[in-house]
């Protein structure tokens, strides 16, 4: 268990730093930018589709992309983001 705690825990913390760095770039539109802001399809009912920011928006707040300008708010962003995936409760 603890193992599969700590994978979760680094591949949540890769994310958000993919997350930062395609926000971060400015050399055009190219896939990364693409796949941030991709439309899932239709899902059941009762179940809202779910894009790949949305629990980073939940941290970061709706212009999350303007705050990776900012490393420093950034890294302690990413403080609060990573341990609410790997607590235990």
């Amino acid at each position: 268990m603890r193992r599969s705690v700590e994978e979760l825990g680094l591949s949540t913390e890769l994310k958000w730093q993919w997350a930062e760095h395609i926000a971060r770039r400015t050399d055009g539109r190219r896939w990364g930018t693409t796949v941030l802001e991709w439309q899932p399809g239709k899902r059941s009912v009762g179940r809202p589709p779910t894009r790949w920011t949305d629990d980073i928006k939940l941290v970061a707040g709706s212009r999350w992309t303007q705050a990776t300008q900012y490393r420093a708010i950034w890294n302690s962003l990413q403080n609060t983001y990573v341990p609410q995936w790997t607590s235990s409760g």
